[in-house]
């Protein structure tokens, strides 16, 4: 069964590879490599903002551990490197000691005497060569020794202080990387602002053609008065000109028509 399945993978994957090889040839794994990265991006950008911000917020929680472990070795480092310091501090004074001895043997042995008392006891000559040369044998051990270790005081201090650099800048750096999300986060939440604000909708063609409707109503309402002013301008106005001539006439007017007609039908009458 588990070979069946296997099978089925290795033929699922091994089959378009080998479409793919025969249509584009030796840039299938460029084709490949070039869809694998815009889907990789387009799947990037559809993550929600707000996610992607608490992402980082928890990336940045992440780095206290890593920065509190270094806080501990660097203590515990601290601590190391003192001890070796004080190794060195006691063996510089040793050295010291060492160095003021042997010379004054030297000193003793230059002077020639055969028998030398020290803390009331008498060494020969060659008992005191003998202990110069194995003091001095010793001193130089010592001081190789002494200054090894001070090489590794000195390595060991400089990548301690290399250390505390680090982890300052990993705290100013994960200081700034929190009021960098923070800033980001008032620009999303004033964009996020905006955005409410753009919801609201407004329909200004409905009301432009309120205002036509309206418009339309006062225009006719204006002609209409203006057709009523001028109709009593006509009737209501007292004539001045021709009309006013024929108001003053209009009694010798009537006389004369009505002696016409009287004078027409008696010579009417008179006729044979």
């Amino acid at each position: 069964m588990f070979k069946k399945l296997l099978l089925g993978g290795v033929l699922i994957v091994a089959v378009p590879m080998l479409v793919g090889s025969m249509l584009f040839g030796r840039g299938i794994w460029s084709y490949m490599s070039t869809a694998y990265s815009e889907m990789k991006t387009e799947a990037k950008d559809m993550v929600p903002i707000e996610w992607e911000l608490k992402r980082a917020r928890h990336m940045i929680t992440k780095l206290e551990p890593v920065i509190a472990g270094n806080r501990t070795k660097i203590v515990r480092e601290e601590i190391e490197v003192a001890k070796l310091q004080r190794q060195v501090q006691r063996n510089q004074e040793l050295l010291a000691k060492c160095k003021r001895e042997m010379l004054q043997l030297r000193d003793d042995l230059e002077s020639g005497s055969t028998q030398y008392v020290y803390s009331g006891r008498t060494y020969s000559a060659e008992q005191v060569k003998a202990d110069l040369a194995n003091r001095f044998k010793h001193y130089k051990t010592l001081e190789a020794t002494t200054a090894k270790l001070q090489k590794i005081v000195d390595i060991r201090t400089n990548k301690l202080e290399a250390a505390r650099r680090k982890v300052e800048e990993m705290l100013a750096a994960k200081r700034q990387l929190e009021v960098d999300v923070e800033n980001l986060e008032a620009r999303l939440e004033m964009i996020r602002v905006a955005e409410a604000a753009s919801e609201f909708s407004f329909d200004n063609s409905e009301l432009a053609r309120t205002r036509e409707v309206v418009s339309d109503i006062t225009t006719r309402l204006d002609v209409t008065e203006r057709m009523l002013n001028t109709q009593v301008e006509l009737y209501d106005r007292i004539p001045l000109d021709e009309e006013s001539e024929q108001l003053d006439s209009i009694t010798e007017d009537v006389t004369s028509y009505f002696e016409n007609r009287s004078a027409d039908k008696v010579a009417a009458s008179g006729q044979p």
